[in-house]
């Protein structure tokens, strides 16, 4: 076998949305830009104009009537419709996945790496939680197909070559749930470059306003101290939030433009991120614009944020720890200046990331071919992590 340069896949669980996982994607494409993207659904109107120059092709459920907006109900059907796609004409499919695209189907010579932002975190460890906060109807259905959406997701993560982590914290939980060892690349963010404004008198919090960020902590520590609090996001828990919170709580929602959000994150004393995150983009976010984060001492955050230098951790998810760090930080503040935290996030910039992923992706490709050209002399074919073996080391 002669090494080529290979045909290349990317695979998305769906595309709805300008999200984290949406932007690894688009950096994924940047570093091939002849590849397609296949995906489970396409919202055109809702992804960025530059998608539509994109060759982007969807599973069947795109032809369902209102495929875009249900495409979460559909979780019983999104293993057949990824295995349903035809990946046979290439060499590398590198997928993009926190769902169901990590099983899709390859041919026995191609090497798929999955750049993992979780392992199905409604299918394993966040399943009770999922559970408990979920409409009677789902409730009562999910139990039933919880046991085979197990035992094909443990099958789909066998079919993977490689894994890639987003953080040391989600390659804990790939060993945990997959049995596999990853390595890490942290996930691109944009950097904010402008220049840095004098700090105002309010806290922030950016993000989708569902129960697992929870934006309710924060509402009531800041409703409680007294202190500013501006929320950008939209999402189911808007109206619950709106309702506890008091007047020092202000609501923008979802719709203020990227640089809008940017000026916030630039002028706000500090960020505020209660959940637990697999990374989080946003910290990174606020921490380019030169604002410390106070983070919830788990999960991703505890390597995105250095405690006591560029932000605080607290260590409950309660409203008394977040009143807590609020007053400790207000007391104390934290080591670095403005320009060392926005020095500190340019270690997760985009073009760190591409520079990253490309070099491990044509690394595992080489080490690949040569694996099958030794097996072809012995008549085998290398399974899943049987080439070079991965130590789960930081890239």
């Amino acid at each position: 076998m002669q090494e080529k340069k290979p045909k290349v896949a990317i695979v998305h669980d769906w595309l709805v949305g300008y999200a984290g996982g949406d932007r690894v994607v688009d950096c994924m494409h940047h570093i091939f830009p002849d590849a397609p993207i296949y995906t489970l659904v396409y919202d055109r109107d809702n992804m960025p104009a530059w998608f539509r120059d994109y060759d982007i092709r969807t599973t069947y459920i795109q032809k369902l009537p209102f495929a875009t907006k249900i495409y979460r109900s559909l979780l019983p059907w999104m293993p057949a419709a990824f295995e349903a796609l035809d990946l046979s004409e290439y060499d590398l499919v590198l997928s993009s996945c926190s769902s169901c695209s990590k099983g899709v189907i390859t041919r026995p010579d191609a090497v798929h790496i999955c750049y993992c932002h979780t392992p199905t975190r409604y299918v394993w460890d966040f399943y009770y939680t999922y559970r408990a906060n979920a409409n009677w109807l789902v409730r009562r259905v999910m139990p039933r197909q919880m046991h085979k959406l197990r035992v094909w997701d443990k099958c789909a993560a066998d079919r993977v070559d490689y894994f890639i982590a987003n953080s040391h914290y989600i390659a804990q939980r790939i060993k945990k749930y997959y049995r596999r060892d990853a390595d890490v690349i942290y996930p691109c963010v944009h950097i904010n470059e402008e220049p840095l404004l004098p700090k105002e008198d309010f806290y922030l919090t950016v993000g989708r306003l569902t129960w697992y960020k929870r934006v309710d902590l924060a509402v009531a520590a800041c409703t409680r101290l007294g202190k500013k609090l501006v929320v950008i996001g939209g999402g189911g828990e808007l109206s619950k939030l709106k309702a506890m919170a008091g007047p020092t709580v202000e609501f923008l929602g979802g719709g203020l433009s990227d640089a809008e959000v940017r000026g916030y994150y630039l002028r706000a004393k500090a960020f505020l991120f209660p959940g637990e995150e697999d990374f989080g983009i946003t910290p990174v976010e606020a921490q380019s614009a030169g604002t410390p984060v106070l983070a919830f001492g788990r999960g991703g955050a505890c390597e995105s944020v250095l405690d006591g230098r560029t932000g605080l951790f607290f260590h409950e998810q309660t409203v008394d720890a977040v009143a807590g760090c609020i007053r400790r930080f207000e007391a104390e503040g934290v080591a670095c200046t403005a320009e060392q935290i926005r020095d500190h996030s340019r270690s997760f910039s985009e073009a760190r990331f591409e520079q990253q992923l490309k070099d491990y992706c044509m690394q595992r490709y080489r080490d690949w071919q040569a694996e099958l050209r030794a097996c072809s002399r012995r008549g085998l074919v290398p399974g899943p992590g049987e080439t070079t073996p991965n130590g789960g080391n930081q890239v």
